[in-house]
């Protein structure tokens, strides 16, 4: 039975001293001395839910001692807490950075932050900038459709007639086996000289503008030619409008043939392979391009789907779905005799990303069988377009069916879901090379008001599954004016390198007719668009005075984030918008779904809410309160909101008239001032325009005082808001070296550095040595330790941050350090703000050694007591720590301190990963909550691919006995082979490209995936707490308790004693997922709007134009010559696609 601790003749402690100096065991040890373990560390048992428990119980393994009573840890743990509060007030100089504010109270104002007027304001900015573009882009747009119906149609126009810079050449010229080397086509193409611009971050010329074609597009067609020849009046208007307003940046023609003409001219970022970059694809263009689009996508898998058939057909069902946006809803079937989903997916789901990434994966998984069911196939889809019971686009509403053929109409399915109205579209596609009528594929596609398309090889897929977007403009073109709208795009990746950009986008329409009292044209041009880079946007938003926490951030109708200060994506992938969702950008809770419908629905609003966020590191948690205020942009689909904490409501802004007391305070920046006032880093912030940035803070800090030689903190060129902030708080943290820190000893308490850090950008580190072991971020608004003051009342302890993966601290040069910081608090005229943080290095050998002392049953000056064979006494964490275990843990569950020598070095590691049967007992004992969340912008590495020296990707190969068999030769399989290896000879590395390589930056050597994100920050238990880890003869007591005024968490427990119990532990660590099952999320979607305007009828539509192309079955003669020149090498010259380029001509 234990008995209390006073036995053994100890008495109890009296209070601790107040900043107990190193202990007294003699001198301290040396820099390079390392203090041998207590004993060799014990294996770790497995965790059962704990039990409360008597405090008196004897240890297992020490007979002589007890596990310290409640009482006894409560009063160790005052110890630490005044100790701790002894140092701070020393040396961390809140109170009297307080009286140096009040002392130089006429230095500064004190200004207020009206959330109201201030995103108002900002709201009003933005839509201003905005409206600039809108007024180009309708200049753009109705000169484009003037030139287009003056431009007469010229049947016999050749390339050399035709004079343009092509944005390819000089990449093309590089290409020995480009084709348009091989035919000489380069004389009709002009020669520029480029001049580097940082605003577009390109080499440009403004004179000319540049010409990219797809290149699965013939140059040379009639069609391109004669649209080369009208479109290149739109260069005078370009320039024109960058006249008028020179922020303008790309100014872009997408037209619907698939040629990109933009402004100003720069070359095309070529990737390594093959360019398939096509405007008609961008995100932007199907946007302005169409109305929201409500499609269902089914096919045919009977048996009579030879095996590259389906091939195609599943690259297609790909492609389709890139031409979906998020405004889109769609599903994909597979039918037979009966139709099914081919994923999880059982009704329409927003063509979001990943969502098209699940559908991707399932039509992979297709295989042929069974008879052909059409009406299987067709009632399934428009039963899935007739369900109102789901979140949906609610206009364009279509069917997209893939089949290699069939002979029934399925007239009575029509009759019955779709006649008369005809509201919903039918295409037809005929995939590969057979022998089949395709006319009641054209009557299905003609009699509903949609499009019949053949698809025979590879090289049909991309123009043909893209083609129906000229049938839906129909309506929008014939709508006139009322279609005129700008739309704004979602944030997606500029393909010229101009980085984040949203796009405002005007619908170009075909005005002309073909003779006198003919019906008007219903062709869609193209589309207009100009970027709007989010720098510039971001530029119209306050940043330094809203605080280190405050924030301003806008979002669409889809809940995505425009502008968010996590909106920070790794990789970007041109061909995908952006989408990062409002609450994937914080932690979602209740409050934030209610502000974020709010927003989307267009209305202004304010709200204070306790939420959690993230810190900058994405270590820890915090439970905060602030304040959300939100207002729409007019004339946009955007909603703008700003976030203040309520200790932001009010900022210091400096008023530094006196010039003499400017160069005083400057003074204190030069590096000669830094051995006896400290280190100063200021933050790399744009404080004049001529200002030299570096990453390097000790360039910067040079190029800055250089500037400030020749120009002045008032100058029209600075920003004298920013420098007369920086200088003031250069003066007044001088003030408290002055006051505090020059004349205290700080090894006498064993501190590495002591420091302060301000709004203004001002950190100063002292003494000056310790900032060659400073690490922290020289801007505060970006340091995590700032940030989390600001947030947190009292103490904020931050141990040097370790990865498991790597390799333990070193120790040796006894420099390693454990920042405690806490924010200054200001009271001014009932004005509360907080303009600063100070705090403390920690030598973590000192204080731990220190930890021990407190955590123990003597004062200061005794010596270490222990207790005889015969006698019972307490454990305590200096004397027993061989059976002991005592540590300190922070907020986030990090080990911060220990009294076992052989941890010191694992010090910022999750404690899990140093014992993890306690920590387990103390998150499932409540002392921890866990808060898990997906990361939606990360890199990963690219996954290796799986079939390498395989033949090409998606290529029916056939056998030997294929071969031999003439009745091989003669089928469809062999004509589609020989389509296929045709277009491979032509663009030899078609079926090799690499999606990034082709599609985007070549370089790019990761892709973006989902991380799994697991903080864990402190629970509801604030009391003293014992409990016992249950597991047999191997179970352990333990004692935690929250230190006051710290977020730091003290627990004392016996060490593990046997390894017979073994479980899992605790992870904090980032790791690799699939993200949120989608299956599930689509089953509740998160609320959004479509676009306010729907353009999906008209009555005067002229559907006549449905498609009319006819089957082309091979002959043996045809295959011969076909083999000849396959044998020869002589790839034939491409023509261009004639049924889908044929109603181009005007």
């Amino acid at each position: 039975m234990a008995v209390p601790a006073r036995t053994c003749g100890a008495s109890r402690p009296g209070p601790a001293r107040t900043a107990l100096p190193w202990p007294g065991r003699g001198p301290r040890p040396g820099p390079g001395a390392r203090r041998p373990p207590s004993g060799p560390p014990r294996p770790l048992l497995l965790l059962l839910p704990p039990l409360l428990l008597l405090p008196l119980l004897a240890a297992p393994g020490a007979s002589a001692y007890s596990f310290p009573q409640q009482h006894t840890m409560q009063h160790w743990a005052r110890r630490l807490e005044q100790e701790i509060d002894g140092v701070m007030r020393i040396f961390g100089g809140v109170q009297q950075l307080r009286e140096i504010y009040k002392d130089n109270r006429n230095l500064f104002e004190v200004q207020e932050n009206e959330p109201q007027k201030l995103v108002e304001k900002v709201a009003g900015d933005i839509e201003s900038l905005l409206d600039r573009k809108v007024q180009a882009l309708k200049r753009l747009a109705d000169a484009a459709e003037n030139f287009q119906k003056a431009h007469r149609w010229q049947d016999n126009i050749k390339e050399e007639d035709i004079l343009y810079y092509d944005a390819k050449a000089d990449a093309e010229l590089d290409d020995p086996e480009s084709e348009d080397v091989e035919r000489g086509s380069k004389a009709s193409t002009l020669r520029l000289d480029f001049v580097e611009d940082s605003n577009f971050k390109n080499k440009v010329n403004y004179s000319y503008t540049a010409v990219q074609i797809p290149t699965d597009i013939y140059k040379g067609s009639t069609v391109i030619l004669n649209e080369l020849n009208w479109t290149e009046a739109l260069e005078n208007v370009f320039i024109e409008n960058r006249r008028q307003d020179p922020t303008l940046l790309w100014q872009v023609f997408g037209s619907a043939t698939g040629v990109t003409r933009y402004y100003p001219a720069t070359p095309w970022r070529a990737p390594k392979k093959i360019d398939l970059y096509d405007v008609r694809r961008r995100p932007w263009y199907i946007q302005g391009a169409s109305s929201p689009k409500d499609m269902v996508i089914i096919v045919d898998v009977s048996g009579s789907v030879s095996g590259l058939t389906l091939k195609l057909m599943k690259t297609s069902v790909c492609e389709m779905l890139d031409t979906l946006s998020d405004d889109d809803y769609v599903n994909v079937a597979s039918f037979n005799e009966k139709a099914q989903p081919v994923s999880c997916f059982t009704h329409l789901v927003q063509a979001n990303v990943r969502n098209k990434k699940v559908f991707k994966e399932a039509v992979q998984g297709m295989v042929a069988k069974g008879t052909t069911g059409y009406k299987a196939g067709f009632e399934y889809a428009f039963d899935q377009l007739q369900n109102s019971n789901i979140t949906r686009a609610n206009c364009n509403k279509m069917i997209m069916m893939f089949t290699d053929g069939g002979e029934d109409r399925v007239q009575d399915v029509f009759e019955k879901y779709n006649w008369p109205n005809r509201t919903v579209r039918v295409f037809t596609f005929s995939v590969g090379q057979h022998n089949y009528d395709v006319t009641p594929l054209q009557w299905m596609a003609c009699a509903n008001k949609g499009y019949y398309f053949e698809i025979p090889s590879i090289g049909a897929i991309r123009i043909n599954t893209q083609e129906y977007l000229d049938v839906l403009g129909r309506p929008m073109v014939l709508a006139g004016k009322e279609a005129k709208q700008v739309q704004w795009t979602n944030v997606y990746e500029d393909a010229l390198g101009l980085g984040l950009v949203v796009t405002g986008t005007l619908p170009v329409f075909n005005l002309t007719q073909d003779g006198p009292g003919e019906k008007k044209n219903q062709l869609i041009l193209g589309v207009m668009g100009i970027d709007v880079a989010l720098n510039d946007i971001k530029r119209l938003t306050p940043n330094y005075t809203l605080g280190a926490n405050g924030y301003v951030f806008a979002i669409d109708l889809n809940g995505y984030v425009l502008l968010h200060p996590n909106l920070k994506p790794q990789t970007t992938n041109f061909r995908e918008p952006v989408t990062l969702d409002f609450l994937d950008a914080e932690l979602e809770d209740e409050n934030k779904e209610e502000i974020r419908r709010s927003m989307i629905d267009g209305n202004k609003g304010h709200k204070q809410i306790r939420t959690l966020v993230k810190s900058l590191d994405e270590r820890y948690v915090d439970e905060v309160m602030r304040n959300y205020t939100w207002v729409p942009i007019r004339s946009t689909n955007y909603s703008l909101g700003l976030v203040l904490p309520p200790y932001s409501t009010f900022y210091l802004q400096a008023n530094l008239s006196d010039q003499i007391l400017q160069v005083k305070y400057f003074e204190f920046l030069l590096p000669s001032s830094f051995e006896s006032e400290g280190h100063v880093f200021i933050a790399p912030r744009e404080y004049c325009k001529d200002l030299n940035a570096s990453d390097n803070n000790t360039e910067f800090l040079k190029n800055f005082i250089e500037l400030m030689e020749k120009v002045t903190p008032d100058s029209k060129q600075c920003n004298n808001f920013l420098l007369h902030n920086l200088i003031l708080d250069t003066g007044i943290t001088q003030q408290l070296v002055e006051r505090v820190w020059r004349d205290q000893d700080l090894n006498t308490y064993s501190l590495l550095a002591v420091f302060a850090a301000t709004d203004g950008g001002i950190t100063r580190v002292f003494p000056n040595k310790a900032a060659d072991d400073w690490t922290e971020n020289p801007e505060p608004f970006n340091a995590s330790f700032y940030r989390r003051s600001l947030d947190n009342h009292g103490y904020v302890f931050k141990p040097p941050h370790q990865d498991a993966l790597l390799r333990p601290l070193e120790l040796e040069n006894d420099t390693v350090g454990i920042l405690v910081s806490t924010a200054v608090e200001l009271s001014l005229g009932g004005r509360t703000l907080r303009p600063a943080v100070v705090g403390v290095k920690l030598d973590l050998e000192a204080w731990a050694e220190k930890f021990k002392v407190l955590a123990s049953n003597r004062t200061h000056q005794d010596q270490p007591q222990k207790c005889g064979p015969s006698s019972h006494c307490e454990m305590d964490c200096e004397v027993n720590n061989e059976d002991l275990l005592c540590v300190l843990l922070d907020d986030g569950g990090f080990l911060v301190l220990s009294n076992q020598n052989h941890q010191w070095d694992q010090v910022g590691r999750f404690f899990s990963e140093v014992d993890a049967n306690l920590m387990l007992a103390l998150y499932n004992n409540s002392f921890y909550t866990r808060k898990e969340s997906y990361d939606y912008q990360a890199a990963c590495a690219p996954q290796p691919p799986g079939n390498l020296g395989a033949a090409p990707r998606g290529v029916f190969v056939p056998t030997i006995a294929d071969f031999l068999n003439l009745a091989w030769w003669t089928s469809a399989a062999a004509w589609s082979l020989f389509q296929q290896l045709l277009y491979g000879l032509i663009y030899h590395s078609w079926f090799q490209a690499d999606p990034a390589e082709a599609e985007g930056n070549p370089e790019a050597r990761e892709s973006s995936c989902v991380m799994k994100q697991t903080q864990y920050y402190f629970g509801s238990v604030n009391a003293s707490y014992n409990a016992i880890i249950d597991c047999g003869n191997c179970s352990r007591l333990f004692h935690a308790q929250r230190l006051t005024n710290t977020n730091l968490l003290f627990v004392v427990a016996e060490k593990p004693l046997c390894s017979q119990c073994e479980g899992g532990r605790l992870l904090q660590k980032e790791t690799h997922s699939d993200g949120p099952e989608q299956c599930e999320l689509v089953q509740r979607p998160r609320y959004r709007r479509g676009p306010h305007i729907c353009f999906d009828y008209n009555a005067t539509e002229d559907t006549s134009d449905c498609g009319r192309g006819a089957s082309f079955p091979p002959s043996l003669g045809v295959l011969v010559s076909l083999q000849l020149l396959l044998l020869l090498g002589l790839p034939p010259r491409p023509q261009p696609q004639v049924h889908a380029h044929a109603s181009r001509r005007v």
